[in-house]
């Protein structure tokens, strides 16, 4: 069987070995538009792709086409209906970034709660050569211990980052999360976002959940409370947290994601007058390690295909 990867710029510097000896041909392509997609496509019998839109136009044009990888969870490019219509597994991986994720999670809250973002640039700017005493303690410093922890989405994610938590001493709460089903023990919002010092957000975007964090909900969160978002652009709004944030309310703010990513046209969020924000490329679920796993699971996902099985199958 021959196989193509359609976006590999993520997946570059990975052994590609495994996947190489499942089939007989795998070309690669660093980036493909949706213009190139059914040029690039035709032929193959499995599409590996990340971000690259699969439609059924492109389905259409590809009878040899049998099995489509997603290497991510989720597979919201790819034309499911119609791939089931035409018998195409769609395969993706899921919770190879769980560790990696929940590391960067918290990474930020430390930072965060250490101003070791500040303390780092003050130094370099002399600062430090400057001060009366030994040491510098003009950014407040906060210990973790003690501190309430908020989670929106209590999957594989959340729950990872609250074992992490629990390890520094923080009390855990769980939100019951617009859309979800009803669970003990998890808190309605508004009750949810009085409590907690520091809200971590790890539920996907949905309509339930877009704009989910918007000024209201900001509000009702402690003056000098901390928001994490890990999760997607959308949950949160991003005018109110960069008001939230000027006006000292919220004590500081980190997000791996925003609502436009790469954020060609700019943001509300890159502007230079908002304190205390931290803002990384959706680099969260990037570990080495994580990213390996995306490519054993693939191969998990071909070698399953081949032997008539379904493993990941998300249009079974």
């Amino acid at each position: 069987m021959k196989a193509v990867i359609l976006d590999l710029e993520s997946l570059e510097d990975l052994d590609l070995g495994p996947i190489q000896s499942e089939v007989s041909q795998l070309d690669l392509h660093m980036a493909t538009t949706l213009e190139q997609v059914e040029e690039r496509i035709a032929g193959y019998d499995i599409v590996i792709t990340n971000k690259v839109k699969i439609d059924r136009a492109a389905m259409d044009a590809t009878p040899d086409l049998k099995l489509i990888c997603v290497v991510a969870t989720g597979t919201n490019n790819i034309d499911l209906l119609a791939a089931a219509e035409k018998s195409i597994p769609v395969c993706n991986c899921v919770a190879y970034g769980v560790d990696s994720v929940a590391q960067h999670v918290l990474s930020m809250m430390l930072a965060l709660h250490t101003n070791i973002i500040q303390y780092d640039r003050a130094v370099k700017a002399g600062d430090w050569g400057k001060a009366s005493q030994f040491c510098m303690l003009g950014f407040p410093i906060r210990e973790l211990s003690g501190r309430t922890l908020g989670i929106v989405g209590y999957g594989n994610l959340g729950s990872a980052v609250a074992e992490l938590a629990k390890a520094f001493g923080m009390k855990v709460v769980i939100a019951q999360r617009p859309g979800g089903e009803p669970q003990a023990g998890r808190m309605l919002m508004d009750q949810f976002l009085a409590e907690v010092d520091v809200l971590s957000l790890h539920c996907p975007l949905t309509d339930e959940t877009l704009n989910l964090i918007d000024s209201a909900a900001l509000a009702k969160m402690k003056p000098g409370s901390v928001l994490i978002n890990a999760a997607r652009g959308g949950v949160v709004n991003e005018q109110a947290l960069a008001d939230a944030l000027r006006s000292g309310h919220l004590a500081g703010a980190a997000t791996d994601v925003l609502t436009q990513e790469p954020p060609v046209n700019g943001n509300i969020l890159l502007a230079d007058d908002i304190p205390n924000l931290i803002i990384t490329p959706h680099s969260a679920w990037g570990s080495r390690e994580a990213r390996q796993r995306i490519i054993d699971q693939t191969v998990e996902n071909i070698q399953a295909f081949k032997s008539g099985q379904s493993v990941r199958a998300v249009n079974a």
